[in-house]
């Protein structure tokens, strides 16, 4: 098992290797989660040594450390054209699909993904899979209202298990108040069919799948960093 510092500092890395796909005038999607408070600390520095840019930030957590690194930030209602989007993920096939959503960001982070020219998603190397699912849940923001039979809608389509995501006993609510079910399935055979066929269920807002949306994929290990063009669809 790698040590998590050894796992840190890859994300790190990724991180920083990331910051080149960020120029002067850009307006930049900032992710949410461990290995993007790497990337937003590094464009921080690049902001106070003089480059100008703007950020559309994912959750409360990345908009306070973004201010706090000197980044200016556009109004969440702004109608965006965000140059490149830059964030995490939990898991990544070989087809550079993921499942996010493991720290309840995922709404936001679609949002975002889907309206940058670009999308750069950077990891630790532990985040590749052969196939998405099995050591991940896929997590699905629900509407709180009739979270049970959606459940039950969704374990029949899908086959795996649903579970209701607390935090310290009490009920996970996202930033938008939803409530998260997180999908245990043994594998995703065919994630781009799932998604589909996942939202087409009442009360789900949005799944954690992430289908043909990687432009560049960096990835962090014990020799250094990989980048790679996301393959043809």
């Amino acid at each position: 098992m790698t040590p998590v510092s050894d796992l840190d500092s890859q994300k790190r890395q990724a991180a920083l290797r990331a910051t080149d796909y960020v120029t002067a005038g850009m307006v930049v999607g900032l992710g949410t989660g461990t290995t993007a408070k790497h990337l937003i600390v590094a464009l921080g520095e690049r902001v106070q040594a003089g480059l100008k840019i703007q950020a559309v930030p994912t959750s409360h957590d990345t908009a306070a450390l973004a201010r706090q690194s000197g980044i200016p930030l556009i109004e969440s209602h702004s109608a965006w054209t965000i140059d490149v989007a830059i964030d995490g993920a939990d898991q990544v096939d070989p087809h550079f699909n993921l499942v996010k959503g493991g720290g309840g960001a995922l709404l936001k982070e679609k949002i975002v993904a889907a309206a940058a020219k670009r999308f750069v998603v950077m990891v630790d190397h532990t985040k590749l899979v052969p196939a998405l699912g099995g050591s991940f849940p896929l997590p699905i923001e629900v509407v709180s209202f009739g979270w049970g039979s959606t459940a039950r809608h969704i374990e029949r389509v899908s086959g795996g298990a649903a579970v209701l995501r607390e935090r310290s006993g009490a009920v996970f609510q996202t930033e938008a108040g939803h409530v998260i079910l997180d999908l245990h399935m043994s594998k995703i055979d065919d994630p781009a069919r799932l998604e589909i066929e996942l939202n087409q269920i009442p009360g789900i807002v949005e799944t954690g799948l992430f289908i043909g949306r990687t432009s560049i994929l960096i990835v962090g290990h014990a020799q250094g960093v990989d980048v790679t063009a996301a393959p043809e669809s």
